[in-house]
């Protein structure tokens, strides 16, 4: 751990009723001391003015110290707690520079956590995921992870994975008797039980990514089948202009609903026909970068003509995406709203509404949504990769386990390193460096 202390302004940018500075390091207690003119009882709130160097009062408010380890940071910390003024936040933090602390990086309070033990790396990110959920049931995910939950789940299989590499690995110098000596003590068994516990875990982490990441649709279709009036229906309120005018969307209209907490980012774009108008050209180009971005396509047919060949070409010329049928007017024809989720085609009305329950309730299972029993964890891509990986290895480690035991050893070896990095057990520099680097100044 560095030697120095550092400060940073813990609260957002701009004015509030209250302002808060952050100091962690060797030096917050003799800062406190100069800053409130007192010496500081540890975890008490004590209320006065905030000095200057000539002694002048800078602000009042409340000050409060936390002495090593018992902190968030695990070293000495102080927090200023004074009026949200973005002038008397600047001269407060710049008098603790003054006083030897250092403008503190992104991060780097939630990095000094992990690195004084306070946090494992999946409990540091799962503070940055709690700031930004976007959504209640995010926060909650997050608040799950933080707590340590995700963590727990990691650490059971690293256990689960050190007491069978012990086995396997005591074998090694005894090869006469290796597979019956791994058969007595279950070895097998327990590497299928490990299976099915990252399979589970698996299950969990895809579910708290779709929680932090959402999904990307794109809603496509030649101009007036009623995609802005579909994107309209689906966020609730007049998110994008609807005319009779077909070409009236030119440029994609970005939208975040929500279904049961997964966030949605719907994306209206401008309708894909041939035109020789140089904007709507413009628009056209956009919309097949959008479609290269998302996860899913829902492509709007009239439902009154269906079909045809132009949506046909449109069909044949998007990316290796989900892709959705999406019949919308049936108001005009009198159709019933359904949904065949096995061909995913819907038919339903955006005008009126009937209909949209059922198309919401088909993405978020095409997006492989499902409530998982004692709550989603949050979880990031990188988790996802791990763990993929740790499967991979004990997979490997299966396939070897009658005729192999060095390769045993080895793929079971890979699958720990593979879940420690989860948590940072195992992990290079520049990986803390690239998570901590995406934290707001602060935390």
């Amino acid at each position: 751990m560095p030697g120095d202390s550092i400060a940073a302004i813990a609260t957002a940018p701009g004015r509030g009723g209250i302002g808060v500075i952050r100091v962690s390091g060797p030096l917050a207690q003799s800062i406190a001391s100069a800053v409130t003119g007192k010496a500081l009882q540890p975890r008490l709130a004590h209320y006065g003015p905030f000095l200057d160097t000539s002694g002048e009062a800078i602000d009042h408010g409340i000050a409060l110290f936390f002495p090593a380890p018992h902190s968030y940071t695990g070293e000495a910390v102080l927090e200023l707690q004074g009026h949200g003024g973005p002038q008397v936040l600047a001269m407060l933090l710049e008098r603790c520079l003054q006083l030897g602390a250092r403008h503190a990086e992104a991060g780097e309070f939630t990095r000094r956590a992990y690195l004084n033990d306070k946090l494992d790396l999946a409990q540091a990110e799962a503070v940055a995921d709690l700031i930004d959920a976007e959504s209640r049931a995010a926060a909650r995910a997050a608040t799950r992870t933080l707590r340590g939950e995700f963590s727990r789940h990691i650490h059971a299989a690293v256990d689960a994975l050190i007491e069978l590499r012990a086995l396997v690995e005591s074998t090694l110098d005894f090869p006469e008797e290796d597979i019956e000596f791994l058969e007595k003590a279950r070895a097998f068994e327990r590497l299928d039980a490990l299976k099915v516990s990252i399979d589970g875990i698996l299950a969990n982490a895809r579910q708290g990514a779709l929680l932090r990441e959402g999904l990307q649709v794109v809603l496509i279709g030649q101009p007036n089948v009623g995609k802005s009036s579909l994107l309209n229906a689906l966020a609730g309120f007049e998110a994008a202009i609807v005319t009779d005018v077909p070409g009236t969307t030119r440029d994609t209209v970005r939208e975040q609903i929500e279904i049961e907490g997964v966030p949605l980012h719907i994306i209206d774009t401008a309708g894909l026909r041939e035109t020789t108008d140089p904007v709507e050209t413009i628009g056209i180009a956009r919309t097949w970068e959008a479609i290269s971005k998302a996860d899913l396509a829902l492509l709007l047919v009239d439902s009154q003509h269906g079909v045809g060949d132009q949506e046909a070409r449109i069909l044949q010329s998007l990316p290796d995406i989900p892709r959705w049928t999406v019949h919308n007017k049936i108001d005009l024809t009198q159709a019933l709203p359904h949904i065949d989720c096995a061909a995913r085609e819907a038919w339903l009305s955006a005008q009126t509404g009937a209909g949209l329950d059922a198309l919401r309730q088909a993405l978020l299972q095409d997006a492989g949504w499902q409530t998982t029993p004692g709550g989603t964890l949050l979880a990031r891509q990188r988790h996802i990769d791990a763990i993929r990986r740790a499967q991979t290895h004990l997979n490997r480690a299966r396939e070897a386990a009658h005729h192999a035991l060095e390769l045993l050893a080895e793929e079971l070896r890979l699958a720990q390193q593979a879940l420690n990095e989860i948590t940072g057990e195992f992990g290079a520099d520049d990986l803390l460096g690239e998570i901590f680097g995406r934290f707001c100044i602060g935390k």
